[in-house]
């Protein structure tokens, strides 16, 4: 490897973006890892100045490559080798999804818990009486006199 590249999926688990390196590059092998906007595999390299977007759904980060670091660096020296160019929109999904909770349930979470179950099956009987309410009113005026009944 040349001097001033570093593989992809190992810088991002350095940044910490990643918890463990095999989650990095699972992600790289998903195509969750772009640039410019194709696909990278975990071996590319990368260099100063390049950016990159990461998708972890429902958010999609990108960050601009300031340094170089093949090892893993505390959360406080973070800044000083990565800038993060996410917009704040994204950070708005972040923060929406946080707050529907169950109802944005993604898959493999298992089951919900009581109190997930007890707050969805409140939510669906107050939008099954909202949908049904009918106007019985209307219907009961028998008047004879009315030549539009008949």
């Amino acid at each position: 490897m040349a001097k001033g590249e570093e593989r992809i999926d190992k810088w991002l688990w350095a940044m910490r973006v990643f918890k463990t390196r095999t989650i990095s590059t699972d992600a790289c092998k998903k195509g969750r890892v772009t640039m410019n906007g194709s696909s990278l595999k975990p071996s590319r390299t990368i260099k100063p100045g390049d950016v990159v977007d990461v998708k972890k759904p429902p958010v999609t980060y990108t960050f601009r490559v300031v340094q170089l670091s093949e090892n893993r660096l505390g959360a406080k020296l973070v800044p000083d080798y990565l800038e993060n160019l996410t917009p704040q929109s994204q950070y708005d999904i972040l923060e929406m999804a946080k707050i529907s909770g169950f109802v944005d349930r993604r898959k493999g979470l298992g089951r919900p818990t009581k109190r997930d179950a007890r707050r969805m099956a409140s939510f669906r009987e107050e939008t099954a009486a909202d949908t049904f309410f009918l106007d019985w009113e209307d219907d009961d005026d028998d008047d004879p006199d009315d030549p539009d009944e008949y």
